[in-house]
């Protein structure tokens, strides 16, 4: 008899009458079996091929995570002595365990020229509470409160004074560096002081220059003095928030990475504005560009305004008119120097909105009448950060917007916002944070 006749029906009568061992009729879930084997081949490629960026490490065990931050960093040549002492210094910094705050809050820096056209829209933003707006004049007038107990504010006026309007931006600007005794200052962050050297004396900022990135820092060095400031967010004065307050700080508070944007441009708006003066710390290898405007974990705020070696890189040889060409510090500094000491620690793309479709020097600017509903809806439902290079070939550079390794909105923020536009978009306010 064939083997492939025991298919056949009555074939379990045949073989009790061969006298073969009758067996039980087990019915073996199959589907079972296969998923069990689907998830062991995972968890199997998971320890070997352990994920490469942090932001998709909190899908694994701590463990795995340890295993990718403790990764040695292997230099390609001899490093100089304050490149050896800059990596130690960076080393610490990140095997610090963030500080434990039972309060952890948000630092909501503002760089702007003078007063804050958007004031009224970031104190609603600030106290909605729920759903329920609390009226500024009653905000005034009683004891009652909104988030204040998880978020801190800084305003870096380059201009003017700025007159606010909101309880929640009195007394908040940072003074300038005009009244210290000289153009560097120490902090204490609880640990040997750090000396921060920054090129300009006053609040002075111009476009394109290194006073922007000093004024950054200087931002930085204020807002760390708190600690219980865990995120720090960059924002101009055309920025607007565009999701509500309980959004924001869960988007920004539950990670493990900062969100600084961050790519290669190989045209002469990127890689082209490299200069070999920057040797040999700086390589044309490593230079990247971005959008300035961030929001960064605490470790990496104190990386910032620690640096002093390749700050002095950008400070001397990455401004306008060096060398034939026009360098701006405030878009290549950070990305350049997270993509050397922390490439796995930055998300790549930036949590504010900024619309370079038109193709010209400056984002799409957004005035009252464009203001929409749909138009605010369109930005919050965005998932990907795009990019469009430089070079004749204008490549399309398309980044997945991945939170805690799953794909959400991109925007917590957008600009640029004409100021005419305020009260459509208090009108609105309620309605799209919702979406």
């Amino acid at each position: 008899m064939k083997t492939a006749h025991a298919f056949h029906p009555g074939i379990k009568d045949i073989i009790i009458m061969f006298g073969s061992r009758q067996r039980p009729n087990l019915k073996r879930p199959t589907w079972i079996i296969v998923l069990v084997s689907l998830v062991s081949i995972f968890l199997i490629a998971a320890l070997v091929y352990p994920p490469r960026r942090s932001a998709a490490c909190s899908l694994f065990s701590s463990s795995g995570c340890a295993m990718i931050k403790e990764q040695p960093y292997v230099p390609s040549r001899e490093l100089t002595d304050d490149e050896t002492a800059a990596q130690v210094v960076f080393r610490e910094i990140l095997k610090t365990p963030p500080v434990q705050s039972k309060t952890p809050k948000i630092a909501f820096m503002f760089l702007t020229p003078g007063s804050l056209p958007f004031e009224k829209l970031w104190d609603k933003f600030f106290h909605l509470l729920c759903g329920v707006s609390v009226s500024l004049l009653m905000l005034k007038s009683s004891n009652l409160a909104g988030h204040e107990d998880r978020f801190t504010v800084y305003v870096h006026s380059s201009k003017q004074k700025p007159v606010h309007v909101s309880p929640y931006f009195v007394g908040k600007d940072i003074r300038s560096e005009k009244d210290f005794d000289s153009d560097a200052h120490l902090l204490d962050f609880g640990k040997p002081y750090i000396h921060i050297q920054l090129e300009t004396d006053t609040c002075a900022v111009s476009w394109g220059k290194i006073s922007m990135v000093d004024a950054e820092r200087r931002l930085l060095a204020n807002a760390l003095t708190d600690p219980d400031n865990q995120q720090f967010v960059l924002l101009s004065d055309s920025c607007v928030p565009l999701h509500n307050f309980e959004y924001v700080y869960h988007y920004l508070m539950y990670t493990n990475v900062s969100f600084i944007d961050c790519f290669i441009d190989p045209g002469p708006h990127g890689t082209g504005r490299y200069s070999e003066h920057m040797l040999p710390e700086v390589e044309k290898k490593d230079f990247r560009k971005a959008s300035q405007w961030f929001s960064m974990k605490r470790q990496h705020a104190i990386m910032v305004t620690a640096d002093n070696l390749y700050y002095r890189k950008f400070r001397l040889y990455c401004k306008p008119n060096m060398d034939g060409r026009n360098c701006y510090s405030d878009e290549h500094y950070l990305p350049t120097l997270f993509n050397m000491i922390d490439p796995n620690g930055i998300a790549n793309w930036s949590v504010t909105h900024v619309d370079w479709s038109e193709g010209k020097w400056h984002p799409k600017a957004y005035r009252a009448r464009d203001i929409t509903y749909e138009l605010l809806k369109n930005i919050t439902s965005i998932d990907e950060s795009i990019h469009v290079t430089s070079d004749g070939k204008k490549t399309v550079l398309v980044t997945p917007c991945l939170w805690n390794g799953m794909k959400k909105p991109c925007f917590l923020f957008g600009r640029k916002f004409y100021p005419e536009s305020l009260d459509k978009l208090l009108h609105f306010f309620s309605n799209y944070t919702t979406i």
